[in-house]
């Protein structure tokens, strides 16, 4: 049986939903500040129209990073260089990881409300497990698949948001954070040309 056709509606009450929930946690500082019944206020909405849609707060934050991160996944699936397939790794990694960076900066509330999402553990989100695999995938063509999976959580470990944000809280500017993540892929892409993978 195919699947039922969402009304016209609905589509509009999630997207509205979507809306409100990126500009409030755009104005937050602290992502639990935003409250569901905060959301559906702004989208004039009821309450129970978000869990209709979302059913939890878990739920409409992974919605949300989903549409957030939309164009940034297809420049990476698909897109032109630097971020996309065909692109050199010494100039693809640093590309995905500047991008991440800036995600991280340019939606913190957001971010940071994602990585406590997963029972407490960024690790167990959706999100995580693409960038992941694309980092991992990335690196194996020049470590092998060997030990990918470590370097590539080590890397995206570099813009966890919590790490962002305390490094900016001790007045490091996103300058100085780009500068140092572009010297921790350096050495990470160095280290496996040095090993002769």
């Amino acid at each position: 049986m195919a699947a039922r056709k969402e009304r016209a509606d609905s589509v509009r009450n999630r997207a509205a939903l979507l809306a409100a929930a990126a500009r409030l946690f755009k104005d937050a500082d602290d992502p639990d500040s935003v409250k569901m019944a905060d959301i559906a206020q702004a989208a004039g909405a009821g309450k129970g129209t978000v869990f209709r849609h979302f059913s939890d707060r878990i739920g409409l934050i992974g919605a949300l990073v989903v549409e957030e991160t939309q164009q940034l996944r297809e420049q990476v699936t698909d897109g032109p260089p630097p971020l996309g397939p065909g692109t050199p790794v010494a100039e693809r990694v640093p590309a995905l990881m500047a991008a991440l960076l800036d995600l991280k900066l340019n939606q913190r509330a957001l971010m940071l409300a994602l990585e406590r999402a997963g029972a407490g553990s960024p690790y167990l989100n959706p999100a995580y497990g693409l960038w992941h695999s694309e980092v991992a995938g990335m690196l194996s063509a020049v470590h092998g698949r060997e030990d990918v999976d470590y370097l590539a959580h080590a890397l995206l470990a570099a813009v966890r948001s919590d790490l962002v944000e305390h490094l900016t809280s001790q007045g490091a500017g996103p300058a100085q954070l780009h500068a140092g993540l572009r010297k921790l892929c350096a050495s990470v892409l160095a280290h496996g040309e040095e090993s002769g993978v």
